[in-house]
């Protein structure tokens, strides 16, 4: 039978359905028992009302398997929702390996995009159906909130914090992409779309659409040379290395001065440019000067994608896949 009204808006990915099996199981158990207690608080009401002012009720007899039964059956109801919606939680939010990495830059009040292959949009994101996106959101200037409701995805971009999000789109269509976080006076204008398409059609569209400018791995490289990194984080011809070779830095553990190590990932790159006495790497001085104001968001993000590019050098010459 079909509902005069939908209960949810249009699903596009199957984690989407699979959120909407969870909040409705959920509203089920939910509406369930609190029909249930109460009919019995309105039972118990009516069936031990005191009948005449003089009468004393009755002294309350123990009922220990009653206590437990309905202590029980709710942690157990509970634990199986619990482990339900953390496997939807960690599906949503952990992108497959492989999956296609676009850029999205919130600034007020607009998103900016750009494509693996060099294109970039503004408020429309061009994707194929069945394909892993994955999307590394920054934020220029405030807090803004990638919310795609037929995706059910939502993700904050946090200034100077790197966030990302994942989807593979199921169907093809137009869906509305909106800002979920107040982000000022123009807030309500910040919305656009997401375009999923048939894969060849998304091919055709890269060849006849927007020009493909330089792709963020080759611009993260232009600037790498420009802001004159290689002076120090690359060996050979004649120079002397001043700080860690980057190549198969990304993803791998870094021995740090003061004898702690960690894994190289985005946040710690970024800091790494932004603020290079944080987190000093065993062995070498702290010679590097800061970057903070001189570049911006996006020349931020081209750099770490440049050095996500070089994480696997290392790896494959030793033998090792590809991390």
């Amino acid at each position: 039978m079909k509902l005069p009204f939908p209960l949810y808006t249009e699903s596009a990915t199957s984690v989407a359905t699979e959120v909407d099996a969870l909040f409705t199981v959920w509203a089920v158990i939910s509406i369930f028992f609190s029909l249930l207690i109460a009919a019995f608080i309105l039972y118990f009401a009516v069936r031990y009302r005191r009948r005449h002012v003089d009468q004393v009720g009755e002294r309350e007899k123990e009922a220990l398997w009653l206590e437990i039964t309905w202590s029980v059956i709710p942690l157990f109801i509970m634990l199986a929702m619990f482990a339900w919606g953390t496997r939807v939680f960690v599906k949503a939010y952990r992108a497959p390996k492989g999956a296609l990495e676009y850029s999205s830059i919130g600034r007020q009040w607009m998103w900016k995009f750009q494509h693996p292959q060099g294109q970039r949009e503004i408020n429309t994101l061009h994707v194929p159906k069945g394909v892993a996106i994955k999307l590394n959101l920054n934020s220029e200037d405030v807090i803004h909130s990638f919310y795609v409701p037929a995706f059910r995805i939502k993700q904050d971009a946090v200034p100077g914090k790197d966030t990302s999000l994942w989807f593979k789109a199921d169907k093809t269509g137009t869906f509305h992409l909106f800002c979920a976080e107040y982000c000022g006076a123009e807030h309500s204008r910040m919305i656009g779309s997401v375009i999923v398409m048939e894969p060849a059609e998304y091919q055709a569209w890269l060849v006849n659409g927007p020009p493909a400018g330089k792709t963020p791995v080759v611009a993260g490289k232009e600037l790498f040379q420009t802001l004159a990194c290689a002076t120090c984080h690359r060996n050979g011809g004649g120079r002397i290395q001043r700080g860690p070779a980057l190549e198969g830095l990304f993803g791998h553990p870094v021995r740090l001065a003061d004898g702690s190590s960690l894994v190289a990932d985005e946040s710690y790159v970024r800091e790494s440019i932004l603020n290079p006495q944080a987190k000093l790497v065993a062995g070498w001085q702290p010679v590097m000067p800061t970057f903070q104001g001189q570049i911006s968001e996006e020349q931020l993000s081209q750099l770490l994608v440049y050095v996500k590019s070089l994480g696997g050098m290392k790896a494959a010459q030793n033998g090792e896949s590809k991390p």
